[in-house]
């Protein structure tokens, strides 16, 4: 595979049916402080997601934690599901009120020291329009022990939290309705060209604000993506937190990610925490939680 994120400026330097559910290559065009209104899915969007399986991707960690980086595994599954907007759940039966979501399961498997660190983040992202995520979910497990984040889009976006840490106690909290980050990762996979760009005011990501004990609000950014070749180069960087996370997507549908760089200030150092693809295979991995039903996994290199 090409080695990731090619240096294209400066700027660019400090860069997942109701189940569990060719466009052309273009030349390179920047993208920039621009709102994009091109929400509309791809045509052969139905096909691909509503054929009864999940897309899974494995792929190799390096992730920073405690100054250092370590290595694991990371995967996310994909996989369309009806919502429910009142309960925020996963709806069991059909109705003509269920929302079509594009749903994100990403988890990061990785062992710092003697003890190994579990972390999984869900995003239930709208299909049909070009609205915020209406849930995201975040847990985290170690031998120190749980964290748990839940945002619910309300009225404005209603966010619960649980630690044991006693500098991040529990606590609800109420955001205004600004971009999330962990919507960026699923309306990538929906349609690139409907995500903004330029500088303007994001949510950063679940995983990143609790686990590094950061305030969860809203944080100036720079938004940009690029388009080059086989590839869509897209980041996000804020300043304040000096940091950034590029994503590479192939730009062409089913617009595959096929990694990801994210830059921090980690004790004092600047750390690069990396994902590089491993295997994408589609799967009705739900029905295949048998004693036998290892095939698919060690397929994906787990």
């Amino acid at each position: 595979m090409k080695r990731m994120f090619t240096t294209y400026t400066p700027l660019l330097l400090s860069f997942f049916l109701f189940f569990c559910g060719n466009l052309e290559v273009k030349k390179e065009k920047i993208t920039s402080n621009t709102t994009t209104k091109h929400s509309k899915k791809h045509a052969n969007f139905n096909d691909y997601w509503y054929a009864g399986k999940a897309e899974i991707t494995s792929y190799t960690l390096s992730q920073a934690r405690y100054g250092d980086v370590y290595e694991g595994t990371a995967v996310t599954i994909f996989v369309t599901e009806d919502f429910l907007p009142k309960k925020q759940v996963k709806a069991d039966y059909s109705d003509k009120n269920n929302i079509p979501v594009l749903k994100l399961n990403s988890t990061k498997k990785f062992t710092t020291g003697i003890y190994p660190y579990s972390v999984m983040t869900s995003t239930f992202t709208p299909i049909n329009n070009n609205q915020n995520a209406l849930k995201i979910s975040l847990s985290s497990q170690e031998w120190c022990g749980n964290t748990f984040v839940q945002l619910n889009n309300r009225v404005n976006y209603q966010v619960q939290f649980f630690s044991y840490f006693e500098t991040n106690s529990d606590r609800k909290i109420t955001l205004k309705k600004l971009p999330l980050e962990n919507d960026f990762w699923t309306k990538l996979r929906i349609n690139p060209k409907s995500i903004k760009t330029g500088r303007y005011q994001v949510i950063p990501s679940m995983e990143f604000l609790a686990l590094n004990h950061q305030k969860i609000k809203e944080y100036d950014a720079e938004v940009s993506l690029i388009e080059k070749g086989d590839f869509i180069y897209f980041s996000v960087f804020y300043p304040s937190l000096k940091r950034k996370l590029s994503i590479q997507v192939t730009s062409v549908f089913p617009y595959t990610i096929e990694g990801w760089e994210e830059i921090t200030n980690n004790r004092g150092k600047k750390l690069t925490s990396r994902a590089t693809k491993i295997k994408t295979i589609q799967s009705a991995y739900w029905a295949k939680n048998g004693v036998t039903d290892t095939k698919e996994r060690k397929e994906l290199g787990l």
